[in-house]
């Protein structure tokens, strides 16, 4: 890609990528132009050029667009944490919407029988699962913690942060001046945030051992803002608290409509939009439809975010993850929560596992959670289950929509609903469920 250094232009946006950059047409070539939306005239100036496209920037917006608002963030335009800003809410949704419904027609070739209502919820300060990198930065004078910047691996000098939750957002610059002053400042390259309902885990990454002064420099943070510290030197079987001796602080969120509390530990994957989770949940009941004798198949099932809950519907719950500690961790989760009619296992669902017993149990319904890969490989065995109705919880729009395909075409089931579900305020990512039939 080469970069330039070219003269100003005007040019009308036309359209919205699905990374949120404004399209413009200009003599025949497109220019994928950032921070425009489609509707508006500006003034751009080209950055990149490639053989069939350019990128631009916008340096002024001569007629805005009418779902254009002002960024609440000092750091937007910067920071690549956010790209959507710029964008209305109510846009926001509709431009995830059209992204979900654009790929299941053109990459699973499959329409949705009706559209699901939206599922929103908090658009600021909802992000309770965070990576910051910190970066000591001499000719600066200070230690940076931030998200990366837009197409750059520099940490952005943030002061603060209006999408996680508080008071994460706030202990920016506390954080960074901390790190600042232990004699490891430079060896400190990243902060793990998990928030539950009642306590703030910070996981320090630190490449050198701290020293006596580096600890009692962490503990005062830890007093003064009422956070816990982890300490992670290696890999993740290294995480510790920052005091071994003092037993640490259980990290939970509560789903109070199914009398369910579920415990994690601070690098375990829970959804980030704690708000949006819940009514996530609500709406997968709702559409799966347990019965009380039902038997309910629940695949890539982490820490049984939806096992349990289903599990208070449902006559019988199989719940399968590929992580052993999660797994482990579900059990503890049903244990706590006196829920004895749901069974764990550990399988790779991202491989054959045809031959194991529970694949030869019939199911009524199938519940199906994957990471952004998708769940082509155990298609097979969703399909083979019985399973008059099958929930796709999505986080990744193109997979879906493969996956879609694959059921329709090959397994016999219709695409009855599909809808975004917005996890993820003013960022580009498309979460989606959808409802399938047999």
């Amino acid at each position: 890609m080469k970069r330039l250094q070219m003269a100003p232009e005007e040019a009308d946006i036309v359209d919205l990528t699905h990374a949120a950059e404004g399209v413009a047409r200009i003599d025949g070539k497109t220019v994928f132009v950032a921070d425009s939306l489609p509707g508006e005239r500006v003034v751009l100036r080209r950055t990149h050029r490639q053989r069939k496209l350019d990128y631009a920037i916008t340096e002024q917006v001569l007629r805005a667009s009418p779902d254009r608002v002002q960024p609440k963030c000092p750091h937007f335009g910067v920071c690549g944490g956010c790209a959507l800003q710029h964008l209305a809410p109510d846009a926001q949704l509709a431009f995830k919407q059209s992204q979900l419904l654009e790929n299941l027609s053109r990459l699973g070739a499959v329409q949705a029988g009706r559209l699901l209502e939206p599922l929103r919820g908090p658009v600021w300060n909802y992000r309770r699962r965070a990576r910051l990198g910190i970066k000591l930065v001499p000719r600066k004078g200070k230690v940076l913690v931030g998200f990366r910047e837009r197409s750059s691996p520099y940490v952005t000098d943030l002061r603060e942060c209006h999408v996680l939750v508080e008071p994460v957002g706030a202990l920016i610059t506390p954080l960074g001046q901390m790190v600042e002053s232990l004699t490891i400042a430079s060896r400190v390259p990243q902060a793990e945030v998990a928030v539950s309902d009642d306590v703030v885990a910070l996981v320090l990454r630190v490449l050198d051992p701290p020293l006596p002064a580096d600890l009692e420099r962490m503990a005062a943070f830890e007093r003064e803002f009422s956070v816990r510290i982890y300490l992670q030197p290696g890999g993740p079987d290294t995480i510790a608290p920052l005091d071994p001796s003092r037993p640490p602080a259980p990290l939970s969120y509560r789903l109070p409509e199914h009398d369910v509390t579920i415990d994690f530990e601070p690098t375990d994957f829970v959804q980030i939009n704690g708000a949006l989770n819940r009514a996530m949940i609500a709406r997968a009941l709702e559409v799966l439809e347990p019965q009380a004798g039902a038997t309910v198949l629940d695949l890539f099932c982490g820490l049984g975010n939806f096992s349990l809950p289903l599990a208070r519907r449902a006559g019988q719950v199989v719940a399968v993850e590929g992580d052993a500690g999660l797994v482990q961790r579900a059990r503890g989760n049903a244990e706590r929560n006196g829920i004895q009619n749901v069974e764990f296992h550990v399988a790779d669902l991202f491989k054959d596992v045809a031959g194991l017993p529970w694949t030869r149990r019939p199911y009524d319904s199938v519940l199906l959670d994957p990471p952004r890969a998708g769940a082509k490989e155990i298609l097979p065995v969703v399909a083979g289950s019985g399973a008059r109705r099958v929930v796709y919880i999505s986080c990744h729009s193109g997979s879906l929509a493969r996956d879609a395909g694959l059921l329709v075409r090959e397994h016999g089931f219709r695409l009855t609903a599909a809808g975004v579900m917005d996890m993820f305020p003013h960022t580009t990512h498309v979460e989606a469920m959808a409802v399938f039939d047999r």
